[in-house]
């Protein structure tokens, strides 16, 4: 916030050996201008906010505006800055007595102006007007910072719940080899036992042969393939939506 200067007519920096000129363009987003006594003692309206835009940093003492303050004429009327040609200022938008927009443009004819920069005066403060790139940049810029950490918060957590399934899955392997051991004198002894009873029980007889004339019932698992068969062979071929519903295949009306 700038120190409140002392009143009385502004003058010109350059002539009075005061600060440096402020290149057009300069970026001074990250400031602001408030002069508390100005407030005080003179009302913030469309005639004298110029006067006050003009005791800011922001102000160029090079512009045509200045001159025109210099020749004792208003330092908006239009009908005397469409005779020059340079920088110059213009009062673009007015809310009474809360908000002002302040335009810098470049004039190169009457009728033909190039505008700048923007600057408004917020109930006694002024700021620059960030450009257009400069918001789109900073959200944009903004939008993959966020991205990319919720990238990495994602990362990390997957992470750990990976390490956390590798550990179950060993326990479980682990688990199951231990309770999957088999002994083999105990599969011996049965293979044993198995065959001792084979050898002592005759073979057995061959089934009778059917009768003539004879089918046998048809299982759950012949059904189900004899019908799996059928629905197959009545099951309309899929539509190609190409060959089969191209524009030659559809009706004309």
């Amino acid at each position: 916030m700038a120190t409140p200067q002392a009143m009385g007519p502004p003058g010109n920096p350059m002539l009075d050996g005061g600060g440096a000129v402020q290149p057009p363009g300069t970026d001074m987003t990250g400031i602001c201008f408030r002069d508390q006594l100005w407030l005080n003692t003179y009302p913030l309206d469309r005639n004298l906010v110029f006067d006050y835009f003009a005791l800011s940093p922001f102000y160029d003492w090079t512009c045509n505006n200045e001159q025109l303050r210099m020749r004792s004429v208003h330092p908006l009327d239009l009908s005397q800055l469409s005779k020059m040609t340079g920088t110059e200022y213009m009062l673009s938008e007015v809310m009474e007595p809360h908000l002002f927009v302040i335009r810098k443009q470049k004039r190169d004819s009457p009728d033909k102006v190039t505008p700048m920069l923007a600057y408004y005066i917020l109930d006694g403060s002024i700021y620059q007007a960030p450009q257009l790139c400069n918001v789109f940049a900073a959200r944009i810029g903004r939008a993959l910072y966020y991205i990319q950490k919720a990238f990495t918060t994602a990362a990390s957590k997957l992470e750990k719940i990976g390490y956390v399934d590798s550990e179950n899955e060993t326990a479980l392997l682990e688990s199951k080899v231990g309770k999957e051991t088999i002994d083999l004198k105990e599969v011996k002894r049965v293979d044993h036992i198995l065959a001792s009873l084979q050898r002592k029980l005759p073979p057995a007889p061959p089934p009778p042969p059917f009768p003539e004339g004879y089918v046998p019932p048809q299982t759950a698992e012949t059904e189900k393939v004899t019908e799996t068969q059928e629905a197959v062979e009545s099951q309309a071929p899929i539509v190609d939506p190409i060959i089969d519903q191209g524009p030659a295949k559809r009706m004309k009306f």
